[in-house]
């Protein structure tokens, strides 16, 4: 794969190469030769002298590639500078949980090496390798066939179903979460970073706590979740649409696996000027699945025969991921954030926030349907196009 960008939207390439990186912001310097040093000792097959740039659009853990004096490239995650809300960019989860996954149908890197000792380099890091494709940057993968475009969604699907699927017992991930409660879980904590991170009022926001802690389904089922499973989240073979690894996996745990589906589906629902929107499109002509044809997908692979409360898993999502819009934008403020773009984040929070407010108002769930059902609707030969 060639390190150029594919042409894509006005803001910016539609796909970009994994070797793609640009200089270290000064924000995030750090002693590169102190990283050498570790790497000699931790890494096998590291020979000096090491190179570092870094990887940009992240808005979390800042990404960098790595390569020595043959030629090899690695990649780093480490924690951002600056004052860190509790729990968040926990590296050492990351780190944990690539490495469990690289024994099940999960695709994920290499897992190499973690430092917790913030005295090498100023923060806490980990090493895994760097794996060679395409990261899609828009949605709807305007340089891809239809044909193409149906294989990506499917792999994508196939991916999350893989992981929803692992035994988190048999992986080694007993205590990786909490079993149970989720939901409640979830809805707390990012309530509490939003208010940590608060910097104008968003009534939605408001109306959205109240709303998800009075309309709780019930939340039995644990799984090993992602926490931001999306397409750019994903490395993709150089030339063929199937996923070679699953990326950033910071606010991976233990919970419930619809929490993961209904964010991934946020596309659907909510629009991004950056990286395109699924709504409203024709998805025979484009073969990007709809939304009922990917949840059927899921539901096949993992054994459903629907999914309850979907509204519910919808709407929580828009809440959750307007939180960490607004923990971006008060880093961005602060100046620590990963990407120069975080300060764009103010409004990006109070948008999701009305969407989320919106698809709770429709009522906890209008989605039921079995999807055994559907799939016997869409192959039948008398339905409507």
């Amino acid at each position: 794969m060639s390190a150029q960008a594919t042409p894509g939207t006005d803001a910016g390439p539609a796909v970009t190469a994994t070797t793609q990186a640009a200089p270290v912001l000064d924000q995030h310097r750090f002693p590169e030769d102190r990283l050498a040093s570790f790497m000699a000792r931790e890494v096998a097959g590291f020979v000096a002298p090491l190179r570092v740039s870094q990887f940009r659009g992240g808005m979390s853990n800042p990404t960098f590639l790595l390569q020595d004096g043959n030629g090899r490239r690695y990649v780093m995650r480490k924690k951002p500078p600056g004052t860190l809300l509790p729990s968040a960019h926990a590296v050492d989860r990351e780190y944990r949980v690539i490495s469990a996954l690289a024994e099940t149908d999960v695709p994920v890197a290499r897992a190499f090496a973690l430092c917790e000792d913030e005295a090498m380099i100023g923060r806490a890091f980990y090493i895994m390798e760097h794996v060679e494709g395409r990261v899609a940057r828009n949605l709807t993968l305007p340089d891809f066939p239809p044909a193409g475009r149906a294989a990506v969604y499917d792999a994508m699907n196939a991916a999350l179903a893989a992981l929803h699927n692992v035994d988190f017992r048999t992986a080694g991930l007993e205590g990786y979460g909490r079993e149970g409660g989720y939901m409640a879980r979830q809805v707390r904590r990012w309530s509490g970073q939003y208010e940590m991170s608060k910097t104008d009022e968003i009534p939605e926001m408001d109306n959205l706590v109240a709303w998800l802690a009075q309309n709780m389904p019930p939340d039995d089922e644990t799984a090993v979740v992602h926490g931001d499973y999306r397409l750019e989240n994903m490395i993709l073979h150089p030339t063929e649409p199937r996923v070679l690894a699953v990326v950033d996996w910071e606010l991976g745990t233990l919970g419930n696996p619809l929490s993961d589906l209904a964010y991934n589906c946020l596309p659907y629902h909510s629009g991004d000027d950056v990286r395109g929107s699924l709504a409203g499109m024709d998805h025979d002509e484009t073969g990007i699945p709809s939304e009922d044809d990917y949840l059927a997908a899921y539901c096949a692979r993992t054994g459903r025969g629907g999914i309850p409360d979907w509204n519910f898993y919808l709407a929580f999502s828009l809440f959750r991921l307007a939180a960490i819009s607004q923990g971006v934008y008060k880093r961005g403020l602060d100046g620590n954030a990963s990407s120069p773009d975080a300060i764009q984040r103010g409004a990006k929070a109070r948008h999701l926030a009305k969407t989320g407010w919106a698809i709770a108002q429709r009522g906890v769930s209008d989605t039921t349907r079995p999807w055994n059902e559907h799939r016997r609707a869409r192959s039948s030969p008398g339905r409507a196009r």
